[in-house]
């Protein structure tokens, strides 16, 4: 039986992209409509690995995927950095002032807002998948609408590309993690960047703390994120990446974070993606 990589979305999709560059382009998937059902298929065993979408540079952090690795207690084993260009597609034939309605996901009607100020006579739908609408629309042969997604999902669901690059930043990228449902997955070979999840002590200064700590042992803080603790008001959880040198320096630094705060958590210990 051949082993599986979970995207979000069907072929086409960003996360497809990111499947093939980071585990090969004939890699089968596992077609996953959200993230949740995404978590399913790794937790059950449906697929090995999977790819999910954490942060975009224009829209910036998908911050309930957090929750999702945090609570299924995911294993982060690598990271992928892609490019992101939006095209505005539809079937052939059709020009931008025939478009009604635009359908996509969330995030990507985020990076294109200002592309659409100059269209209001066009409606912005989420929808759960960009290359899905894409596929909807080929199918359905659905005139006046369009959608936004990468040229590969024009290419397969033949649909003509109206606009290309219609994103807001033309240095759009999105930071996409590969994720296992195996406790204790084992550390790459390599490795240089982990991903913590830190519950703070309720004492003042506490979050100073654990930053200078990080300084004094030369770890190259690239993110912290605070997320609500959902059943303790006004109290948050940090993500942090860091990259170390050394993964013994690291270790030294956790067991001194235990000591500094109420709860400190490995969610993965893999290479820079950026690298």
């Amino acid at each position: 039986m051949e082993e599986k990589i979970a995207i979000q979305g069907i072929k086409g999709s960003f996360h497809h992209q990111v499947a093939g560059e980071y585990f090969g382009q004939d890699v089968p998937v596992d077609e996953c409509r959200s993230f949740r059902e995404l978590v399913d298929s790794l937790l059950t065993d449906r697929a090995v690995s999977g790819v999910m979408a954490i942060e975009n540079s224009t829209a910036g952090t998908i911050l309930p995927n957090y929750a999702l690795i945090d609570e299924n207690n995911l294993q982060i084993k690598g990271e992928h950095y892609i490019p992101i260009f939006m095209n505005l597609m539809a079937l052939p034939g059709q020009k931008i002032g025939d478009i009604k309605k635009v359908f996509s996901h969330p995030m990507a009607l985020l990076q294109c807002q200002n592309f659409f100020k100059d269209h209001p006579h066009i409606e912005l739908v989420e929808d759960t998948d960009t290359a899905d609408v894409a596929k909807r629309i080929s199918d359905q042969k659905l005139k006046g609408v369009a959608a936004l997604a990468g040229r590969t999902a024009a290419e397969i669901y033949n649909l003509e590309i109206l606009n290309e690059g219609v994103q807001t930043m033309k240095s759009n990228s999105t930071r996409f993690l590969v994720l296992s449902a195996k406790n204790a997955a084992p550390v790459v070979s390599g490795s240089n960047k982990a991903s913590l999840k830190i519950i703070l002590e309720n004492k003042k200064g506490s979050l100073v703390s654990v930053l200078n700590i990080l300084r004094d042992f030369d770890l190259d803080m690239t993110k912290i994120q605070s997320v609500p603790v959902i059943d303790v008001p006004w109290k948050y959880a940090f993500f942090i990446d860091v990259l170390f040198g050394e993964e013994e320096e690291l270790r030294k630094v956790l067991g001194i974070l235990e000591e500094l705060t109420e709860e400190i958590k490995i969610l993965g210990i893999y290479k820079n993606g950026l690298l």
